[in-house]
């Protein structure tokens, strides 16, 4: 059986997401909306983590439970420093990429979640077929809003 192999894949991709999302939350913080609702998606993912992190054990995955947390100040002067250097005239593509990033991001940690729903269905295990029916939709509204700002955002920024 290969689902723990599935469980760590579910937990790096939301590990990988979360991380993404802070640092979208971070690098494009002067847009209030994109930085306090990347912030509250990367939460749904920390919890996903966690949630992850406790379902591992019985397919022998074990799981850290501590997602990606706060950007490291180093990494922060870090885009800050790539900012002066050239990028901050172009900061408007870098939040298309960003966005786009996201939203191929969680399509395919939806695509995983929908894996374990299967297998879960197909071994009759309720708990992990609970967990995988609770967060699939969480991740499927994360790619949903990157793609709405990309809707929203490409005109003004790709016309310009």
């Amino acid at each position: 059986m290969r689902i723990g192999l599935l469980l760590r894949e579910l937990h790096d991709g939301e590990n990988a997401l979360a991380h993404h999302l802070m640092v979208v939350s971070e690098r494009h913080r002067v847009d209030h909306e994109v930085y306090h609702l990347a912030r509250d998606l990367a939460g749904w993912s920390h919890r996903h983590i966690k949630a992850l992190a406790e379902a591992g054990p019985a397919y022998g995955a074990d799981l850290d439970p501590a997602g990606p947390g706060e950007i490291s100040p180093v990494a922060k002067m870090r885009e800050r420093a790539s900012e002066l250097a050239g990028r901050h005239g172009q900061a408007e593509l870098l939040l298309l990429r960003d966005l786009r990033k996201v939203c191929t991001e969680a399509t395919g940690v939806a695509a995983d979640w929908e894996m374990l729903a299967q297998a879960a269905q197909a071994l009759n295990d309720q708990g992990l077929l609970r967990l995988a029916t609770t967060c699939r939709p969480d991740t499927l509204r994360q790619a949903r809003w990157a793609q709405a700002k990309l809707k929203e955002a490409s005109p003004q920024i790709l016309l310009a």
